[in-house]
């Protein structure tokens, strides 16, 4: 390895690359004299790992973070410091394909975000770093397949809410078997809850994060873990918040308790919680923060295969309503008008067999309420009735419309119906709430089918429920999607077992869901 490091080296020294992001700007190598009067950087720089994101057809973002201290700031010098990156079309970087510098600044934490153009689609590749001489670890990551390409198959795994304090993320080991060809993650990577002495792991700091360096600091702890950042390594990501990465169902610049965050500190919130969620996300220069706004809603095709929509439902939604009457208010927003018009668009003129939708927040009804009447949840969709209706009836002529969702650290999957108030309205697609990775710790099973059981003929649009900790696992080929519920035996522990609770299917042009 040492006679490779030598070489690469020499290469390096020559080497320059065009890199998008303020954190990751093309420039060559510092001369060696420059280096040698400045110190030299600790050896665990890379103590949070690599992590790659958001394939194209040609391209891919692999992301680092030098760290050598990460729960106390990150323990970088203030100064700016060259990375050398390189990828390569096998694991042993005989076969190198692109190498570049960028530069790992202070005013963004010391996070890489590199650009690399000019792959070949549908590949793997492996990446690795190099700072100071220190080499990370290596990461595996794969491109998009091409954009003309109309079969195939794309194996996707869903994972969202994540609470270090709830336990560890034991499903992750079992993702990493599976193998998937890329991670959808919609949201709550962190918590932002304060430290708890009962908790089965504790939170970092004494409180909750307020402040740039404490969100960093909060990151970094989520960064450790093992499976976590086993994962990260292992296939690219397509990430998106909820809220808990910034303060518990805040809707665009209204915080959960107006009454002890002023607007101004709540802003100085926002833009300290987006600047370090894009500091430690494998995402593309668009989605660099403009103070409390940042860029997250996007859009990445595979092949013809399936078109992935993935929304913010966050930063433009109308504040929560807080009763029945409300949450029919037509006036009232998830999306915003521009992110809805993107949104149906990009599904209308959709070249893709499935029309995928990842959305933070359930969009199927969910009545609380046993018998006569209606409860809802109203930070979910239900809270937001008048647009969610609208979309199901766009989704009546939208080519195979299928959500992909969180937040309910709970497995819901349903079918999308035109009219949730009518048991008897057309099916117009499907949906998948993916359970937790931990949040929520080990559920007790009786009590939760004691509790939710009896809701279930008020909901018959409702497949399947339950409350193991896990993921969904996605085959998405032509013909048909067949997904799995895979559920941890524990999350108490680092390690568990983990199997498949149920599998289901959606048909290619059959609205709906149905067991298998």
């Amino acid at each position: 390895m040492s006679g490779l490091v030598s070489r690469d080296r020499r290469h390096f020294l020559t080497a320059s690359a065009a890199v998008l992001g303020a954190a990751a700007s093309a420039q060559l190598w510092l001369p060696g004299s420059a280096r040698a009067a400045e110190t030299p950087l600790p050896e665990a720089v890379f103590s949070l790992g690599v992590a790659s994101g958001d394939p194209l057809p040609d391209a891919v973002v692999l992301w680092t973070r030098l760290a050598p201290d990460p729960l106390n700031g990150g323990g970088m010098p203030d100064r700016a410091v060259p990375v050398e990156w390189e990828i390569a079309a096998d694991a042993r970087f005989r076969k190198p394909v692109r190498r570049g510098t960028a530069y790992a600044r202070p005013e963004y934490g010391h996070s890489v975000h590199v650009d690399v153009r000019g792959l070949l689609p549908d590949r793997v590749y492996w990446y690795r770093f190099r700072a100071d001489g220190r080499l990370s670890p290596t990461g595996r990551t794969r491109t998009a397949p091409s954009p003309f390409r109309a079969g195939g198959s794309l194996r996707v795994a869903l994972a969202s809410c994540q609470n270090w304090q709830n336990g560890y993320f034991t499903p992750y080991a079992d993702m990493l078997d599976q193998d998937p060809d890329v991670v959808l993650f919609v949201g709550d990577y962190i918590y932002e809850s304060s430290p708890s002495a009962t908790a089965v792991r504790r939170h970092e700091g004494t409180g909750e994060p307020y402040t740039l360096v404490q969100y960093r600091n909060r990151y970094a702890q989520y960064r450790s873990d093992p499976h976590l950042a086993a994962m990260h390594a292992n296939a690219p990501w397509v990430v998106t918040f909820d809220d808990h990465e910034v303060d518990n169902d805040f809707a665009g610049e209204i915080p959960q308790d107006p009454d002890k965050q002023t607007h101004d500190a709540f802003v100085a919130r926002l833009t300290a919680a987006y600047q370090a969620y894009y500091e430690h996300m494998p995402v593309r220069a668009t989605a660099i923060p403009d103070g409390p706004h940042i860029r997250m809603y996007r859009r990445l095709d595979f092949g013809r295969l399936a078109r992935l929509n993935v929304l913010d439902t966050r930063q433009f939604r109308s504040n929560q309503a807080t009763g029945q009457e409300g949450a029919q208010d037509p006036a009232l927003t998830m999306l915003g008008a521009a992110q809805k018009d993107w949104l149906l668009h990009g599904m209308r003129h959709s070249p893709a067999r499935w029309n995928l939708v990842a959305s933070q927040i359930m969009m199927a009804e969910t009545d609380l309420k046993v018998g006569e009447g209606k409860l809802w949840y109203y930070d979910a969709w239900d809270g937001y009735q008048a647009e969610r209706n609208a979309l199901m009836g766009e989704f009546a002529d939208i080519r195979n419309p299928v959500v992909l969702t969180g937040d309910r650290h709970l497995t819901m999957i349903s079918d999308l119906k035109a009219d949730f108030a009518d048991p008897d309205s057309d099916v117009v697609g499907a949906e998948f709430v993916g359970t937790s990775i931990s949040s929520g710790g080990d559920q007790d099973q009786a009590a939760f089918h004691k509790e939710w059981d009896a809701r279930i003929p008020d909901n018959p649009h409702w497949k399947f429920i339950d409350a193991h900790r896990g993921y969904h696992l996605f085959d998405i080929r032509r013909d048909g999607i067949d997904a799995q519920v895979r559920v941890a035996e524990t999350v108490l522990k680092p390690d568990a077992a983990s199997s498949t609770l149920a599998r289901l299917r959606v048909n290619e042009g059959e609205p709906g869901v149905r067991l298998v």
